[in-house]
């Protein structure tokens, strides 16, 4: 008999995964980054004329895999997402595929890790109010991972669609938080704001923002995208994921690009921090900006988890690809 590939659905992964596990393996992944004790090569690109695939490996600690991602805006209107992922964890010994899995919940989880991460290193302790401008998918996800650091007393929610900002106010609720819908300068009035969108121009400008105030900027992943105001992230300290990503694509690219700000400018990786190379927020007045594009070994280390949780809780469908050759 051969070896056996695990086949996990999203209903599986789901089954398995929860935030508190994704946290946990996306800030050690966090960590190892810092150390530079990670193997992760540029994300591979093929563009469509109504979309993009990309191909992003990546090994750390004995894990290894590659995940298959997709952007596609018009899918909605086929029924599909926007996003689709699936995600091949192997075993870096023999090369070996020990599971083939969903990686749309994956990926939604460990974007909402990164952000939970990166508060509870640059948001001021005593954070109650949050603000979220982009109250699609990605915002239940980072809702949960803050919800694991802070103890939330306010939520203000801003969408360009009303119907998706009412969804997710009744989502906090679900949670006995007090949110509201609101536009987008009254949700900067908060302690921790969080955007998801994929504005080209931002929708949140330097003089809405307060000092103190923390902003997780999820939604700029390719070059051209922009959600916050330039001078603001010149006026910020600004802590990146993956510097090389982030200046190409991330939320720092167009104001580099503009001549705002320089590379160097840039405060820190998010692991230089969680590995004590460099400081977090180091005063009650900073304004920090956590610039997230999203790593490939933030995939891996959550797949590693899905794998050894499933194996050991009986969740999936073994399936023998290839045949014993002994």
């Amino acid at each position: 008999m051969g070896m056996n590939t695990l086949i996990l659905t999203e209903r599986d992964v789901r089954d398995v995964l929860t935030m508190k596990d994704a946290m946990k393996a996306v800030e050690r992944a966090f960590e190892l980054h810092g150390r530079r004790a990670v193997q992760m090569p540029p994300k591979v690109y093929l563009n469509f004329d109504k979309g993009d695939l990309r191909a992003m490996p990546a090994y750390l600690e004995g894990h290894a895999g590659v995940k298959w991602v997709n952007s596609h805006p018009e899918n909605p209107k086929r029924g599909l997402p926007t996003v689709m992922a699936v995600l091949i964890y192997s075993d870096p010994e023999t090369g070996f595929p020990l599971a083939i899995m969903d990686a749309t919940h994956i990926t939604n989880m460990r974007t909402g890790a990164a952000g939970g991460i990166a508060a509870k290193y640059l948001a001021r302790k005593d954070s109650k109010i949050f603000g979220f401008i982009g109250c699609g998918t990605q915002a239940y996800t980072q809702l949960l991972a803050l919800r694991e650091v802070f103890s939330i007393e306010k939520v203000l929610a801003s969408d360009i669609s009303e119907r998706n900002a009412k969804r997710f106010v009744e989502y906090c609720g679900r949670f006995g938080i007090d949110a509201e819908v609101v536009d987008a300068k009254r949700a900067c009035d908060c302690d921790v704001l969080t955007t998801s969108t994929p504005s080209r121009k931002p929708v949140v400008r330097n003089e809405w923002i307060a000092d103190g105030t923390h902003i997780n900027a999820i939604g700029a992943d390719a070059p051209g995208k922009q959600e916050l105001d330039s001078m603001l992230i010149k006026r910020a300290k600004v802590v990146v994921d993956d510097m090389e990503q982030a200046v190409h694509g991330g939320e720092v690219n167009v104001p580099i690009a503009e001549g705002v700000i320089k590379p160097e400018d840039i405060h820190a990786t998010l692991g230089e921090i969680i590995a004590g190379f460099k400081p977090g927020r180091e005063s009650g007045e900073e304004i920090t900006v956590f610039d997230s594009t999203g790593l490939a070994i933030q995939d891996i280390a959550t797949a590693s988890v899905v794998y050894e949780k499933a194996i050991k809780e009986g969740v999936g469908t073994p399936i023998q690809f290839f045949e014993d050759r002994r």
